[in-house]
C-alpha cells in the first residue's frame, strides 16, 4: 500500500503569498534552497541600534521563512547561520551572544517546528561549539526527528574549504581502511573520485542546492557550500536578512523558475554552431 500523501498546507499561506505561489509551476519547485543570511548588522546600524538587535530580528526572520517553506512542502532548506570565520574574527562578546541566541531560538521554536512538521539538522564543525550549545542542538534534533516535512539545516561553525578538507581526509581514511591500512599514496589518489568526496561531505545525505539566495546585495559566496553549489542558480537581493520574509522566498523561486538550468550544456532549443573539423573546411 502506497503512503497517503500529506494534506496540502497552501491555505496557511498569507493572501499575498498564495497569489504569488499561484504564479509558480508546482512541478518545477526547487528541492533544496540554501540561504546566506546577511545584513543583520547593517539593518541595526541603519536604525542606530546595536548589532545584537539585528541578530535578534534575524532569528525571527528564520522562523517566518521556515514556515513558508514548510507550507509549500520544500524538502530541504539550509541556512548559513554561523561561519568558521565568524567564530574566529568576530568580537568574543558578539560570538557569545550568537551562541546564546542560538540556544534561545532552538528552545523557543521547537514547538513551532513540530507544528510545521519541520525537522532540524546541522552541518559544520559542531564539536568545536560550546558544550551547552551542542547539548541544546542535540535536544532540538531529537525533539523534531520524527517530522517528515521540510528539513531545516543550520550551517554552524561552518566553512566550505574546511568541509572539503574534512571530506578528503575522511575519504582517504576510508579508502585506506578498505584496502588493509598500509596503502601507497598513489594507489589511494587513483581511487579518490568526485563521488567519494561527495559521499564524505557533511551534506552527503541531501541533494545539492538548486537555488542559493543571498541577502544584503553582496555579490559573493562567503565560503558557503562551494562544492555543492557548482551548478546552483544564485539569487541576490538588496534586502537585509531581518526584513526577509516568506513572500521574498517565493519571489526568489519565481526568478529561479524563469531561468534555464544548463549544467554545462547548451540547454533546450539550442543547436550547436560548432562544425565538425572536416565540415568547417568545406564551403
Amino acid at each position: 500500500m502506497s503512503p497517503v500523501p500529506a494534506p496540502s498546507r497552501l491555505h496557511e499561506l498569507s493572501a499575498a503569498e498564495l497569489a504569488l505561489y499561484r504564479q509558480l509551476d508546482p512541478e518545477r519547485l526547487p528541492r533544496h534552497i540554501a540561504i546566506i543570511m546577511d545584513g543583520n548588522g547593517r539593518w541595526a546600524g541603519q536604525r542606530r541600534l546595536q548589532r545584537f538587535f539585528g541578530h535578534q530580528q534575524g532569528a525571527e526572520s528564520v522562523q517566518y521563512v521556515v514556515e513558508t517553506a514548510s507550507r509549500i512542502d520544500l524538502p530541504w532548506l539550509t541556512l548559513y547561520a554561523f561561519s568558521l570565520e565568524n567564530n574566529l574574527r568576530r568580537p568574543e562578546t558578539e560570538v557569545s551572544f550568537l551562541m546564546r541566541l542560538l540556544r534561545t531560538y532552538l528552545v523557543g521554536n521547537v514547538k513551532r517546528m513540530n507544528d510545521n512538521n519541520v525537522r532540524i539538522a546541522y552541518v559544520g564543525r559542531i564539536s568545536e561549539l560550546p558544550s551547552e550549545v551542542q547539548e541544546t542542538m542535540r535536544w532540538a534534533a531529537e525533539k523534531t526527528a520524527r517530522n517528515t516535512g521540510t528539513t531545516l539545516t543550520l550551517a554552524l561553525n561552518y566553512g566550505a574549504r574546511g568541509e572539503i578538507v574534512d571530506a578528503v581526509r575522511a575519504a582517504l581514511t576510508k579508502l585506506a581502511a578498505e584496502n588493509g591500512g598500509a596503502v601507497p599514496l598513489d594507489a589511494l589518489l587513483t581511487h579518490l573520485t568526485e563521488e567519494r568526496v561527495s559521499q564524505s561531505l557533511y551534506t552527503a545525505h541531501m541533494p545539492d542546492p538548486d537555488l542559493v539566495i543571498r541577502t544584503s546585495g553582496e555579490m559573493r559566496i562567503s565560503n558557503f557550500l562551494l562544492w555543492q553549489i557548482a551548478y546552483s542558480e544564485i539569487f541576490v537581493t538588496e534586502r537585509f536578512w531581518p526584513d526577509f520574509r516568506g513572500i521574498h522566498l517565493l519571489e526568489a523561486i519565481r526568478e529561479y523558475q524563469g531561468r534555464e538550468r544548463r549544467f554545462g550544456g547548451l540547454g533546450n532549443g539550442h543547436a550547436s554552431n560548432v562544425a565538425e573539423p572536416e565540415q568547417a573546411l568545406v564551403r
